[in-house]
């Protein structure tokens, strides 16, 4: 890919009140001068659905392709993409080994498909540490899987 690409900094985060239980995501998107908060709930899902999702919707919020830089407090996530871990259960028809098949193989799915799209770094920030977008996603995904009229998370079983 080109290093032409406009540059975006994406910052997530996941919450689930009682895992599995209600879960929100929260996503702060910065770009030059420009900021774009996102945020949505589920009723029933778990933690990492919603960490992985929120960095799926911050990817979906760009119109066209960015170098981006993604900050989330899942080692998860960061470990799963940079380690190739994904793209290794998607090869294995999502299964991480002969006995276990891979969890949220559906949000895996998605973010690989939209990892082509843009020139990913992923960089894991510890949470709850005084990062200041860091500490926004997670009132935004706290206040998400707290509030009235949560989605149903289909995919969750």
């Amino acid at each position: 890919m080109n290093n032409d690409l406009p540059q975006v900094e994406i910052y997530t985060d996941g919450s689930c009140l009682n895992n599995p239980g209600p879960g929100g995501y929260g996503v702060v998107i910065l770009s030059n001068n420009d900021r774009q908060e996102l945020s949505g709930g589920f009723r029933k899902t778990t933690n990492n659905r919603m960490e992985i999702l929120a960095v799926i919707m911050g990817l979906k919020a760009l119109k066209k392709p960015h170098q981006v830089t993604i900050y989330t407090d899942s080692q998860y996530v960061v470990n799963a993409m940079t380690k190739g871990w994904a793209k290794k259960w998607q090869m294995n028809n999502w299964k991480r080994n002969a006995q276990e098949k891979a969890k949220n193989p559906d949000l895996w799915q998605e973010l690989l498909e939209l990892s082509r799209e843009h020139r990913l770094n992923f960089t894991w920030v510890r949470g709850h540490s005084g990062n200041k977008e860091n500490e926004r996603c997670d009132r935004l995904a706290f206040n998400a899987a707290s509030s009235n009229n949560l989605k149903e998370d289909v995919n969750y079983k």
